[in-house]
């Protein structure tokens, strides 16, 4: 009986993550999508104070996964949503002043505020436009802030773009 038991659990344990994978593939297409529009002429997307282009396209997939998640949930059926940034500032900076071991650690201070330029366009499931608009967000109380993740490096805008969707959305609803 044992045996049984010992090969049910290794069998499950083979066949879960092949489930799990095929609940991901059959997930509905996002209705949400992001472009960056020329990012290497972005204000501060870097990952040190000489950041790599593998650093800001890690930060702009984070950007990208969140809005996706974020939206999508949001939007009303049949809607779909996309984004063009023009340019992002990160909250923060570096201050190569501080010393070499500081050339990778970003500052977040109150004078160094987080923008977020982009447009934005709305459509209904035919095509129609819903809403459409263009944003230059910038929060100079971001660091007043409760953010939910305080680990989170983009926790700031985040919250800032958490706010505009539920703002855009509610729009859209109407």
């Amino acid at each position: 009986m044992k045996t049984i038991t010992r090969l049910t659990v290794v069998l499950f344990g083979l066949v879960a993550p092949l489930a799990l994978r095929a609940a991901d593939v059959t997930k509905a297409p996002a209705r949400t999508k992001v472009i960056f529009d020329h990012p290497e002429k972005f204000t501060d997307v870097k990952d040190g104070d000489f950041g790599t282009d593998k650093g800001r396209d890690a930060t702009l997939e984070l950007i990208r996964e969140f809005l996706v998640e974020r939206a999508d949930k949001a939007l009303p059926a049949g809607q779909k949503l996309t984004i063009t940034f023009t340019d992002i500032d990160l909250a923060g900076d570096f201050e190569p002043w501080r010393g070499p071991q500081f050339s990778d650690v970003r500052i977040v201070k109150s004078i160094y505020a987080p923008r977020l330029s982009f447009t934005y366009k709305v459509t209904d499931a035919a095509g129609k436009i819903v809403k459409e608009g263009k944003e230059d967000i910038r929060d100079l109380a971001f660091d007043m802030r409760l953010t939910m993740d305080r680990q989170d490096p983009l926790r700031y805008e985040k919250d800032i773009l958490r706010d505009w969707i539920r703002d855009v959305t509610r729009a859209a609803k109407s």
